[in-house]
């Protein structure tokens, strides 16, 4: 799944797999190879700790299957919209308000700037200027509760705020380079047709398919249709997906 957390992974199978309205997932083989899960002890207890935490919920089983089936909840999908924030706005609705932080971290604190920058990843924060962030996704009380308390809280400063004056095109060329992803999509296009074309079995087509569709959405801010419009060819990605799993899965 080109994924190394294992919750992110279990995650990313449920919405993908589950999609936007949660349904249940079966975690049997084929879920687990699209996963690349082992559904060992370790696995069973992350699993565990996810239910407790309430970002999945397990479904009883009333049909005699061997495999457990599990399904998203709203807090497992706002955990997984931190990380893959492209999902985010394809279910909620913006509130039309950009979320700015800014940090001045000392270069004897880099450990501090480093640290801060790899937690905020994915995001859907983007570059304005520097050390000025934006996005116009929800972020704030998450950004709160990862530096209360920690050293570098003091060299932080965030800010909601409405777009009251600019060309937003330009704004999001220049911060999210929407031109490069457009690019990187129609390649994955590419990629999808060779895969489907090719003599492999389903489950491989679409393990693959997986694979390579999540390379993109690392990359993809998330941003909601008020910015993109409708066309954009990320929600097109979404949908042809959609169509392709109907296909394999």
């Amino acid at each position: 799944m080109g994924v190394k957390d294992k919750r992110t992974k279990i995650l990313l199978l449920l919405i993908l797999i589950g999609g936007l309205d949660f349904q249940e997932v079966i975690f049997d083989d084929r879920a687990k190879t699209i996963a690349d899960i082992v559904f060992n002890q370790k696995t069973k207890g992350i699993l565990s700790g996810m239910i407790k935490e309430k970002l999945i919920e397990k479904v009883e089983n009333n049909q005699g299957n061997k495999n457990s089936t599990y399904k998203l909840t709203k807090t497992g999908f706002q955990e997984l919209s931190l990380k893959f924030p492209f999902f985010r706005f394809l279910k909620d609705k913006w509130d039309g308000k950009w979320r700015i932080i800014s940090y001045e971290i000392p270069e004897t604190k880099r450990h501090l700037r480093d640290r801060l920058r790899r937690e905020m990843a994915g995001w859907g924060l983007g570059p304005w200027h520097r050390s000025f962030w934006i996005t116009p996704h929800p972020i704030i009380p998450n950004l709160r509760q990862l530096v209360f308390g920690k050293e570098e809280e003091k060299y932080i400063q965030a800010f909601e705020s409405n777009h009251v004056f600019g060309d937003k095109n330009i704004l999001i060329e220049k911060v999210w380079e929407r031109s490069k992803l457009d690019k990187q999509y129609r390649s994955l296009f590419k990629t999808w047709h060779s895969v489907l074309s090719g003599t492999n079995d389903k489950i491989s087509k679409f393990t693959k398919v997986i694979q390579e569709y999540v390379k993109v959405l690392k990359g993809d801010p998330g941003l909601p249709v008020d910015l993109l419009g409708k066309n954009w060819i990320g929600y097109e990605s979404w949908t042809i997906f959609k169509e392709i799993k109907k296909i394999l899965y």
